[in-house]
């Protein structure tokens, strides 16, 4: 469950609603937060993740506004917002390992950005590490050239100690590939999976490891989760090495 207080503005209210329209999240209001269960002095706009009643995370309208709410996916898709500046507010990063279902354009103009968004917070995160072994799905390799921002971070990502595989079916000019390892395919898992997987070297901070994984199910429709249980990403990484 989501919980914000009613001092929320109503328009901020309909664009949470939609967001989890549909998913395994509730929302609800309630006068105010107490102080002593959030640590804040000021302590409206908050939003929080509650679980039987305790906060397991919460973040700040504002943080909500700045990073999904009042965002459009053509600013990460275009390079307008640079990869160190990607942030996923506690209250989201929360949601692991909740199933979402989650609709593309014309369907929805938000639920698809939740995963361009965790997407961008993975590879940045394998980025800052500048070690390990990041494993991304494009479904048609031509995206990471159609797409200014995502070619930007692969050849970011490929200066790095980084090792970057990238999968999709092979449509792509090898000649304007950054330089990454590449596995093409017609099958199931290139043609129809969405996964962003970053497993840092051993004896990394246990923070570090993150995996997104969606399969579309039906045209622009995504059964969809997200991990930052170590054992968990490991897991997952290792079965596209082997599998895919």
């Amino acid at each position: 469950m989501i919980v914000l207080d009613q001092s929320s503005p109503a328009p901020v209210r309909g664009l949470l609603d939609r967001l989890v329209e549909g998913q395994p999240v509730s929302i609800s209001e309630i006068d105010t937060f107490e102080t002593e269960s959030t640590g804040d002095e000021d302590n409206t706009d908050i939003v929080a993740l509650v679980e039987n009643g305790d906060i397991l995370a919460r973040s700040t309208l504002d943080e909500l506004l700045e990073s999904i709410l009042l965002i459009n996916s053509d600013l990460y898709r275009t390079g307008a917002i640079d990869l160190g500046d990607v942030v996923l507010p506690d209250v989201l990063r929360g949601l692991d390992e909740v199933p979402f279902r989650l609709r593309g354009y014309p369907k929805s103009n938000k639920e698809k950005l939740l995963l361009i968004i965790i997407s961008r917070v993975i590879e940045r995160i394998a980025a800052e590490t500048g070690d390990g072994t990041l494993r991304a799905s494009f479904q048609r390799l031509s995206r990471i050239q159609d797409e200014k921002s995502t070619y930007d971070v692969y050849d970011t990502l490929s200066n790095t100690g980084v090792e970057v595989h990238i999968y999709g079916v092979d449509d792509l000019d090898s000649s304007e590939t950054p330089p990454v390892l590449v596995h093409t395919g017609t099958s199931y898992p290139y043609k129809r999976s969405w996964f962003v997987v970053f497993n840092p070297p051993a004896g990394t901070d246990t923070a570090d490891y993150a995996a997104l994984v969606a399969l579309e199910d039906e045209p622009n429709v995504w059964d969809a989760f997200w991990t930052f249980r170590p054992e968990l990403v490991s897991q997952i990484e290792n079965y596209i090495a082997e599998n895919v």
